[in-house]
């Protein structure tokens, strides 16, 4: 069985109403990442859970 979360936004998007942010969600625990301005069939990104704490260590260092 798969489990597929919601997305979610960063805090930092400050609630924007047109939902221009980028949306992150875990699937069956792998994380997705995706750009909310675009259409419902926008691209998802699938990452190892590595890559994706990754990221967010290179966005705390330099966001």
């Amino acid at each position: 069985m798969s489990t597929t979360g919601p997305w979610r936004k960063s805090s930092r998007s400050g609630g924007n109403q047109n939902n221009s942010c980028v949306e992150v969600r875990l699937s069956d625990g792998a994380p997705q990442v995706s750009d909310s301005k675009l259409p419902e069939d926008r691209p998802i990104v699938t990452v190892s859970s590595a890559t994706y704490t990754g990221l967010l260590a290179w966005v705390k260092d330099h966001g």
